[in-house]
């Protein structure tokens, strides 16, 4: 007799459609926010960049591309990507000085499933750990699943445990390790993965409004509730690297 299991199949998508390519909607051209605003990145963003990463090269360590010696290199390298449609850059303006302080990216961008990544994250010193590096992540969220994605994904090099804990941070749940995933740089990497669904979409949306709020934040600037603690009731896996980290914290 052979074996007998019971047949079982995903739910179907009788109502869903395909939701439009970033670049063809013309509000992915500009988005604004409170404290960041996102354009298509252009070889004019490149001398206000170099400015900012000239005297930061760690920023590129965990890309495939950088450190840049000069503004002109760093100029030929977004010419050459500025039409790409995927992966889709943008440059991040910091409003307080209305000046470019970091690059980021849509890829692997298939409409035809839902699915989308943000990555080619670099930020500059001056925008890391600033409220419109973050809003500049929770806009690229927003589009994603307000234009109808069903998922947003965040992948990176698994020993870059800022992008890991940047990732928690913004509700995305820990999906596992692709181990000896790609080659850069001639190093090994393992590639550690991150996601958010559509259904989980209202709460990150009210988690991300409340964090916002000029409420939420005092007279220096300063955020009153934490974007993490907002958002982790969101996450349905946490990232075991951090919790090991904890356990091992408390044991000395």
């Amino acid at each position: 007799m052979g074996l007998e299991w019971e047949r079982q199949f995903g739910a179907p998508l009788r109502n869903w459609r395909a939701p439009v390519h970033p670049a063809d909607d013309e509000r992915v051209a500009r988005i604004d926010g409170r404290f960041m605003r996102l354009e298509r990145l252009r070889p004019d963003h490149a001398e206000a960049l170099f400015a900012q990463y000239q005297d930061a090269p760690e920023v590129w360590d965990y890309m495939p591309n950088g450190p840049f010696e000069t503004a002109d290199a760093l100029r030929t390298w977004i010419a050459s990507i500025a039409d790409s449609r995927d992966p889709l850059f943008f440059a991040v303006i910091d409003l307080q000085t209305d000046t470019a302080k970091g690059v980021l990216s849509y890829l692997r961008i298939v409409p035809e499933i839902g699915s989308i990544e943000l990555g080619w994250i670099s930020l500059a010193p001056a925008l890391q750990g600033t409220p419109a590096a973050t809003e500049a992540f929770i806009a690229t969220i927003r589009w994603a699943f307000e234009a109808g994605y069903r998922r947003f994904e965040w992948k990176c090099d698994a020993l870059n445990l800022a992008s890991r804990r940047a990732a928690l941070r913004l509700g995305l749940s820990y999906e596992g390790v692709f181990r000896q995933a790609t080659i850069y740089k001639g190093r090994n990497r393992d590639t550690a993965w991150f996601a958010a669904i559509d259904a989980e979409w209202p709460a990150l949306s009210s988690a991300y409004d409340r964090w916002l709020a000029h409420s939420n934040f005092d007279l220096t600037g300063q955020q009153i509730a934490r974007l993490s603690v907002l958002t982790a009731p969101v996450l349905v896996a946490r990232d075991p690297v951090f919790d090991a980290q904890a356990g091992s914290d408390r044991g000395t």
